[in-house]
């Protein structure tokens, strides 16, 4: 068991890859134990499983009930905002929201209202003006809730950024997860005292991206996998810095104590760190945010010092 203590904020544990599914098709048995115990013994101490639907918040806390490490998200990601209307009755949808996270808050298990936000590469799912309403109905959620969001920006930096600052008392804090914006993106999300930044792979692809990053104080930074997603592949920049690595299988040659080839999963967070390789900060971070009941005094004693300013 590695000594590295390590929370992977975004890991999408409801997709069909980890349930064998690729593409419609059944390609091996669902596999989140085995996935799970690499996660584990390549330290990752917790887990947040995202929930980007009324329906994927269902069973993204049916998951998290399964295992102390894991916790999860309510809320509806910016391309599926069309189920708020599309249910028949956006109010009882937007209440049925509520109560889940309510019941998931006291089964000690929802930390953050979310994913959701602005997604405007993708608007062929969802309009900009549903996604734009309904991001802002869902501060209304973490305002009742007094939760922290998990939020999405994706080409969409100005009407995100004006959202959340008509709304920066409604939330007591949030992270922008998986983050591949500008340098303006990022001084805009900085801009706000209770904003973190989420990295995984995809913030990782080229030179200009790890540039972007060198601005963003440690700690304002948190570390993620978006799996099955955001891999730090061969040819991202990034990989010059990993030392970790797995013998990973083809789906078709699928064997349970081996990762998936091209499937992202949880172990490989510890990739991004040592892209980032400041553990014990990044892990304060987080703790801050969504677990602020069991920070980490190696982390207060970190911040306290003055050794977080002295490695930006």
């Amino acid at each position: 068991m590695s000594s590295l203590r390590i929370i992977d904020i975004a890991v999408n544990l409801t997709d069909g890859m980890f349930k064998g599914i690729y593409h419609g098709r059944q390609c091996h048995v669902a596999d989140i134990p085995a996935v799970l115990s690499r996660a584990w013994t390549a330290g990752v101490d917790r887990i947040i499983v995202t929930g980007g639907s009324l329906e994927e918040s269902r069973e993204a806390l049916a998951i998290s009930e399964t295992d102390g490490r894991l916790f999860c998200t309510v809320g509806v990601h910016p391309t599926r905002c069309k189920e708020f209307e599309e249910s028949g009755d956006s109010e009882r949808h937007f209440q049925a929201l509520l109560s889940l996270a309510k019941e998931g808050i006291e089964k000690g298990k929802v930390v953050a209202v979310g994913e959701c936000g602005l997604d405007y590469d993708r608007l062929h799912f969802c309009p900009a003006e549903t996604q734009q309403k309904y991001f802002e109905k869902q501060f209304e959620l973490a305002e009742a809730v007094k939760l922290p969001m998990f939020l999405h920006m994706r080409a969409a930096g100005e009407d995100f950024c004006e959202i959340v600052a008509r709304n920066k008392d409604r939330f007591t804090g949030g992270v922008a997860h998986s983050f591949t914006g500008s340098a303006e993106d990022r001084d805009r999300l900085l801009a706000f005292d209770s904003m973190f930044i989420g990295i995984n792979g995809c913030s990782l692809k080229t030179s200009e991206n790890l540039e972007v990053l060198r601005g963003i104080p440690i700690e304002r930074m948190m570390i993620e996998t978006d799996s099955p997603y955001c891999e730090i592949r061969n040819t991202h920049a990034g990989m010059k810095f990993v030392k970790s690595v797995w013998s990973a299988k083809k789906k078709e040659k699928y064997e349970s104590d081996s990762p998936v080839k091209g499937r992202n999963e949880p172990c490989y967070v510890k990739q991004v760190l040592e892209v980032e390789y400041l553990s014990k900060i990044l892990y304060h971070n987080t703790s801050r945010v969504f677990f602020p009941q069991d920070l980490d005094t190696a982390g207060d004693s970190l911040l306290e010092s003055g050794a977080i300013s002295e490695n930006n």
